[in-house]
């Protein structure tokens, strides 16, 4: 699955660089050039890793398109996430094309001394930048689709839940590296911690439902964009094992 991987590592960079500058067609210009040079890097120029890397080169740039517009607007949250999905379901079908890695990201590990097999060394990578600001894409599009985050400039159920951007991938990458490391049991540990720090405030609520934020808007948000947090970790799990 070389072609998933190189698109989630595409993905993931386009969507840091969309949260670093306000220039919308560096990060969607990102995306093949990303592509590309991953590809060259892994040696993946056989006839038949051309279909998937173009599929995962088109998926990016419009998952990247029609994330930057769901969040202008504040509606049309499931076509990114149809497209996103789909790009995954296909890649996978047709991943019986990929050719092996080879170049120097085979070469890599054996000369840094990591006993990892390439391929999954790609994933790794991608898997790892899915934990991130993309994982966050996903979460807040799931959110907007359910209803539980409204448009640009009113009161925010967030508003209330501090720290949520960066807890969010923090989260799910310890949740991906105590998987990694044969330790999921201990994810759970991370699951209650979070649910046991946020419950005072999320129940503080109650005492100031004020900007038409209410306790029970603030726990679907929490409850909703937690599973989705989780469901992506655990996603990226599925695809390194």
């Amino acid at each position: 699955m070389t072609a998933l991987a190189i698109m989630l590592i595409a993905t993931g960079i386009a969507d840091i660089l969309r949260r670093l500058t306000a220039r919308r067609w560096l990060a969607v210009a990102a995306v093949p050039v990303v592509v590309v040079g991953v590809a060259a890097l892994a040696a993946l120029w056989h006839p038949g890793d051309l279909v998937p890397l173009a599929v995962a080169a088109a998926a990016g740039i419009t998952w990247v398109v029609l994330g930057a517009r769901a969040e202008r607007t504040g509606a049309h949250e499931l076509a990114p996430l149809l497209v996103f999905g789909a790009a995954v379901g296909v890649l996978i079908l047709l991943s019986g094309w990929d050719s092996d890695v080879g170049g120097l990201v085979a070469k890599w590990p054996s000369w840094v001394g990591f006993a990892v097999d390439p391929d999954r060394l790609l994933m790794i990578v991608g898997a790892g930048l899915l934990m991130t600001v993309t994982g966050n894409q996903l979460v807040r599009l799931i959110l907007g689709s359910v209803g539980a985050v409204k448009p640009a400039g009113e009161p925010q159920p967030s508003d209330r839940l501090k720290g949520g951007r960066l807890l969010g991938p923090m989260e799910r990458l310890l949740i991906f590296g105590l998987g990694l490391a044969g330790q999921l049991a201990a994810a759970t540990a991370v699951v209650a911690a979070k649910s046991i720090i946020r419950f005072p405030e999320i129940n503080a609520q109650k005492a100031r439902e004020n900007g038409g934020i209410g306790i029970d808007e603030v726990t679907e948000y929490f409850l909703v964009g937690s599973f989705a947090s989780w469901i992506v970790a655990l996603g990226g799990l599925a695809l390194t094992g």
